[in-house]
């Protein structure tokens, strides 16, 4: 038996988690994203968080929103170990692949976002439990932003990724939501490509035009983008 198959469960998937990150994402690749970023959370996130809340980003990974959004309170959660590395100043930083989220007390967060994160659980009830527990732990005007890869609109790549399990589209999204207690206020089928190495320019102001301009969705959108609110 090797070492690592001593190590409790969390340990061994943080291990898994931060050997294939630091794999998937060159540091040069990273910082590219968070420029893209700042230019996506100032010109469309932004606009559907309030600056006075808490903001809870599930799946943070290299903190791609939760460094650039504006927010009273602002928490990254996620297994791998290496979160603290890139989360910004005055992010709060949880490490856990508990999917209970017992550090969060209920009704306690205003928004939780949700980007690029439930294709890795394990099944359809590892994804509702996590939306019905995400709804107990919204504050009572409290959204959920998912921003997710939908397999109907790019089939051949959606599994290039190792970690990628479940299969979802614009339809099993919606109904995963609304059986969780959620009611759908926008929903756009078609918004950023399927995945940040997608090879579209990353300059910032085309980004910025991106946004703007739903025909270029509408080419290259492979993600679908919700806001769900609390029924």
């Amino acid at each position: 038996m090797s070492s690592t198959e001593c190590l409790p469960t969390d340990e061994r998937l943080a291990g898994v988690l931060q050997r294939l990150y630091r794999t998937r994402f060159s540091a040069a690749e990273i910082a590219t994203m968070h420029r893209v970023w700042r230019v996506l959370v100032r010109d469309f996130f932004q606009k559907r968080i309030r600056p006075d809340s808490t903001v809870l980003d599930v799946g943070a990974g290299p903190c791609l929103l939760i460094n650039e959004v504006r927010a009273r309170r602002r928490i990254a959660l996620d297994a791998n170990p290496d979160l603290a590395i890139h989360a910004g100043p005055g992010v709060e930083t949880v490490v856990s692949a508990d999917l209970s989220l017992d550090e969060i007390p209920d009704g306690s967060v205003d928004h939780v976002f949700l980007s690029n994160f439930l294709e890795h659980l394990p099944n359809y009830r590892t994804i509702l439990d996590l939306l019905a527990t995400i709804h107990r732990k919204l504050s009572r005007r409290g959204t959920v932003l998912v921003l997710q890869p939908n397999f109907r609109l790019a089939p051949s790549h959606y599994f290039d990724f190792i970690d990628h399990s479940m299969i979802l589209t614009e339809v099993s999204l919606r109904e995963a939501l609304v059986a969780a207690g959620f009611e759908i206020q926008e929903m756009k089928v078609r918004f950023l490509p399927l995945t940040s190495k997608s090879r579209i320019p990353k300059w910032p102001w085309l980004v910025a035009l991106y946004v703007r301009l739903p025909p270029a969705q509408w080419l290259f959108g492979k993600q679908t983008f919700v806001v769900a609110a609390k029924r």
